[in-house]
């Protein structure tokens, strides 16, 4: 049978890049989804010509009191939902998947959307359907980093993340709101062996992320890898994340403005977004097209030496914004290449965390021109690839 794969936001900004991707697997069709006809139709015209799927544009709300009948009436084998912000979403659309027999993947990168994904393992697993939250830079991408080394750890202190786009990336409405939804408000993080307080977009510091990168401005932010990684590995001292703006002056403005949240005299930025993003989009001529992911594990070695593993991601021309569809590409070819009667043992709800190996994401990262280094020190030996 031909499957269908429904993408929820499947001309937006992520979606997209999804559907470019997916095109290319024979004998599936895959339904670009939204509210928007003429976008979803204006991508299929697009797309079609190179396609080796069948394309279709579909007309759906998923607020609509009608959603899940819509899905059901389709019967869809996978649904890719890419429709933020995931704040305050509740989880009408994966318990809609799970009603309806179907796979469900999403890029979500709210904390509470995330982690509390596995309140619905029960029911998934009575449907034979795989609920997977959160593939996406984090945590997918990012814990599958963890997982490579972790090996190479017999203590891990610390992990520390950060996410560094270049001012012309493309700029989502929707990521836009879901971080002035929390700047300048409490973040609850695993800081100096315990769990305290910071504050969404503050404690800026510039990192080197070296490369073609260099120096970049960061701040907090909210991820789910905050809460997911200190109990998965054991981490004894710190996990942290932090994302910045290419541009000094968009970056400490976002600090001042979580300065004014923190102190009470601007409840939330987020009504606001589309205003700040159109702001922002003046300043597009400026910065570059380069963008750095860095995930540093600190700890000791297997010899009970320090040990120090850096791995830093390279995105030049422009191909930042596609790292965050990789994990969701590559889930969503798996499951397309399970057997029917296989379903059963890829089935429960739980975030994308260790789903897949580093090395799956080799060949998007070659036909990207992403690439990664490495740098390992341990015992004042200092190892670089």
């Amino acid at each position: 049978m031909i499957k269908k794969v429904i993408v929820l936001g499947g001309y937006g900004n992520f979606g997209k890049r999804i559907v470019e991707n997916l095109a290319a697997i024979r004998d599936i069709t895959i339904l670009i989804a939204g509210r928007n006809l003429s976008k979803s139709s204006a991508l299929v015209e697009e797309l079609r010509a190179t396609s080796h799927a069948s394309l279709e544009p579909l007309v759906a709300d998923i607020f609509a009191n009608d959603f899940k009948r819509q899905l059901s009436e389709i019967s869809p084998y996978l649904v890719i939902h890419t429709s933020g912000p995931f704040q305050g979403q509740g989880y009408r659309v994966p318990k809609a998947c799970i009603e309806c027999g179907a796979h469900y993947i999403d890029l979500a990168d709210d904390r509470r959307f995330v982690c509390d994904i596995g309140e619905l393992d029960q029911q998934a697993n009575d449907k034979g359907v795989l609920i997977v939250s959160g593939a996406s830079s984090v945590p997918g991408l990012s814990s599958a980093v963890v997982e490579h080394y972790q090996n190479k750890f017999s203590v891990i202190e610390s992990i520390d993340l950060a996410i560094a786009p270049g001012n012309k990336a493309e700029r989502g409405l929707a990521t836009v709101e879901a971080i002035l939804s929390y700047t300048g408000h409490p973040l609850n993080v695993f800081r100096e062996g315990r769990w305290q307080d910071v504050y969404g977009w503050m404690d800026s510091k510039v990192n080197d992320f070296g490369g073609f990168v260099g120096k970049r401005h960061l701040a907090n932010v909210d991820v789910p890898d905050l809460e997911l990684f200190p109990n998965r590995y054991s981490v004894s001292k710190q996990v942290s994340f932090q994302a910045g703006l290419e541009l000094p002056i968009l970056h400490l403005t976002m600090v001042g403005m979580a300065y004014l949240s923190k102190i009470g005299l601007v409840k939330s930025w987020a009504p606001l977004s589309k205003a700040i993003v159109g702001t922002s989009n003046v300043f597009l001529p400026f910065g570059s097209d380069k963008g750095a992911m860095e995930v540093l594990i600190k700890g000791k070695g297997n010899d009970s030496h320090a040990k120090e593993v850096k791995w830093t991601l390279y995105a030049p021309k422009g191909n930042g914004p596609y790292i965050p569809t990789l994990s969701t590409i590559i889930l969503a070819r798996k499951l397309l290449n399970i057997k029917s009667h296989e379903s059963r043992n890829n089935a429960g709800a739980m975030p994308c965390v260790g789903l897949f190996e580093l090395s799956e994401f080799k060949i998007d990262f070659e036909e990207l021109d992403i690439h990664f280094e490495e740098k390992v020190t341990s015992k004042n030996r200092t190892e670089e690839t």
